[in-house]
């Protein structure tokens, strides 16, 4: 919002009569002030009838208008017989963090409809009798993303838009880029233009490897042009994940807060900057992702045809390795760092934890397993009702019983769970460069019901790939490690919880192993010293199930999400496969 004030000039009566019969020192003051009065406000029609010129005028001032916008204050500084000293500051660019200040002269002479302002356009802004002149940032050399080894991850580079007309040849056009789009067809550009109905449309964003090959055809099809720009691209284009777009945020709010600007007039030839600022230079924005993980971690989802997604951490630092999710969850957006589902029995690490800090319990304390259990009016099954009967704490939890730990829950206090899920970083918020996330929700349980449907990871507990991944790196460093996906910067949690105990961490860790040896996930027994908790957590109604697992492999943390998988088998068999490749 511009606040428009008049000039410092103060028209004095004495000065009015002047204008009225007689030239004099003070005419040209006068004059000067009435000028830059209507240049504040706007008014190009009232500035350029004060002038010897007002066509040229008005044509000038538009233009400079148009170019450079509206914020901007004009002042008369000084008088000297006949020429004035304008002074100007500019707000420039995005809520005007650019300023453009200059001063110039002008002169007003006296003639037969009065005194008018002689018409330079250079009076106004320098430049100005070049050409008109415009305003553009000018950002620094394009920093890199760089891969935790610090290979390039993320450049600069060139891409061409292949924008089509109405009436273009499509069938040409389908013929030149279905081999690389095997979508695109005559019948797809055909249903694009009718749905844009008479506008141009952009069939595909091509790389210069990509396009180099039909380059000379696709300009030579009607109705086609192609358009180069410059976007932040994977260096290796079969790369995917969500993580990027935090990345490539980042990087252009770098390259926006080190960015100059310039003035520049239009002339035959080009351009010439009359004003400006030189850009700062950017550094490289290093990343904490893994290569080789993230390429196994999206290779072991490939053949998963329901969406699924792997996030995995580095206990000791909290950075955040891999993110990987397959084509089916991309069409649903960033699941593996925003969306929530019931966590299911992989929630159970969270359950024990908080039953043994309550010292109702220990590992090895012996509890019932039925197949099927009515507790407090919830009736909660076993997976295919299986039965153990009476077995210690740590085999009812590798083995995944949920009617133990619906008993063990329902004595525990409403908070309980909700406490125990904070120290392992479940249900907090973090503020991380680069990256957005959500790690859960776990209200807490008010009735005996809802205790037992929270223990197994069901009723209101929801948890994100990413929260999961967390709970499993906070158990293996033994306090939550706070995320990061750029080197040196650390997210920061809106709550710091209690501290988790160490001999807790320890004894989880212990249950988790045997999880692997003699558990529910015997499958990944040939991978040394991993530990894990596979879950499946029902939703709409018991015909449907996602499927879970959580892991910890030496200084590797990780969670696998299978959307509606029916069971843990397809998480299990993820892990393995991003396990025995990145070995």
């Amino acid at each position: 919002m511009r606040t428009h004030r008049k000039s410092l000039v103060l028209f004095a009566a004495p000065a009015l009569v002047l204008a009225a019969c007689s030239s004099g020192p003070d005419q040209p003051d006068t004059v000067a002030g009435q000028f830059a009065d209507a240049l504040n406000r706007d008014d190009v029609a009232a500035a350029a009838g004060l002038t010897d010129d007002p066509a040229k005028a008005s044509d000038a001032l538009g233009k400079l208008y148009a170019g450079l916008g509206k914020e901007v204050r004009f002042d008369v500084r000084s008088i000297d017989k006949n020429t004035f000293t304008l002074a100007a500051t500019w707000k420039l660019g995005k809520d005007g963090a650019a300023e453009w200040t200059y001063t110039t002269t002008g002169t007003a002479d006296e003639g037969g409809d009065g005194w008018k302002v002689k018409w330079n356009p250079d009076t106004v802004a320098p430049g100005l009798a070049t050409g008109p002149l415009s305003y553009s940032p000018v950002y620094p050399k394009p920093a890199r993303v760089l891969d935790a080894s610090g290979g390039e991850l993320m450049t600069q580079q060139v891409v061409t838009l292949v924008n089509v007309s109405p009436g273009a040849d499509t069938a040409a056009l389908a013929a030149l880029l279905t081999p690389i789009a095997p979508d695109i067809t005559a019948q797809s550009l055909q249903a694009e233009l009718a749905a844009a109905q008479g506008k141009p449309i952009t069939a595909i964003s091509l790389r210069d490897a990509d396009i180099a090959p039909i380059q000379p055809q696709l300009a030579a099809v009607p109705g086609v042009t192609l358009a180069p720009q410059t976007r932040l691209l994977t260096t290796d284009k079969s790369l995917a994940s969500p993580a990027l777009s935090g990345l490539a945020e980042l990087w252009q709010q770098n390259a926006d807060a080190n960015a100059g600007w310039a003035v520049r007039a239009q002339t035959g030839e080009g351009t010439q900057r009359v004003g400006g600022q030189d850009p700062k230079p950017t550094v490289d924005i290093a990343s904490t992702l893994n290569i080789d993980l993230q390429q196994a971690a999206e290779a072991a989802l490939a053949p998963i045809t329901q969406p699924a997604a792997i996030v995995a951490l580095q206990p000791s630092t909290g950075n955040v390795v891999a993110v990987a999710q397959n084509e089916a969850a991309d069409a649903q957006g960033p699941i593996a760092l925003t969306g929530l589902y019931p966590p299911g029995s992989t929630f159970k690490t969270v359950t024990v934890s908080a039953a043994l800090q309550a010292d109702t319990v220990t590992p090895d304390t012996v509890l019932p397993c039925p197949g099927e259990a009515n507790i407090e009016g919830r009736k909660i099954p076993n997976d295919n009702n299986f039965d153990l009967g009476q077995v210690p704490l740590h085999t009812a939890f590798a083995r995944s019983c949920n009617t133990t730990m619906g008993s063990l829950a329902v004595k525990l206090p409403a908070d309980a769970l909700t406490n125990a899920a904070a120290q392992l970083g479940l249900g907090i918020d973090y503020v991380t460069p680069g990256l957005t996330t959500v790690t859960g929700k776990v209200p807490p349980a008010d009735t005996p019901a809802l205790r037992v449907e929270s223990a197994i990871g069901q009723g209101k507990v929801t948890a994100t790939p990413f929260g999961m991944a967390l709970v499993a790196a906070s158990i293996a460093r033994g306090s939550v490690p706070a995320p990061a996906i750029v080197q040196g910067k650390p997210g920061t949690p809106d709550k710091t919880p209690a501290a988790l105990p160490a001999s807790v961490a320890e004894q989880v860790k212990a249950m988790m192993r045997e999880t692997i040896t003699a558990g529910t996930a015997t499958q990944l027994r040939d991978i040394p010293g991993l530990l894990g908790k596979t879950g499946t957590a029902e939703y709409i109604d018991d015909q449907h199930a996602h499927g879970w697992f959580v892991g910890i492999a030496d200084d590797l943390a990780f969670a696998v999400f299978v959307n509606d998988a029916n069971s843990s088998g397809p998480a299990v068999d993820a892990a393995g496969r991003m396990l025995r490749a990145a070995r």
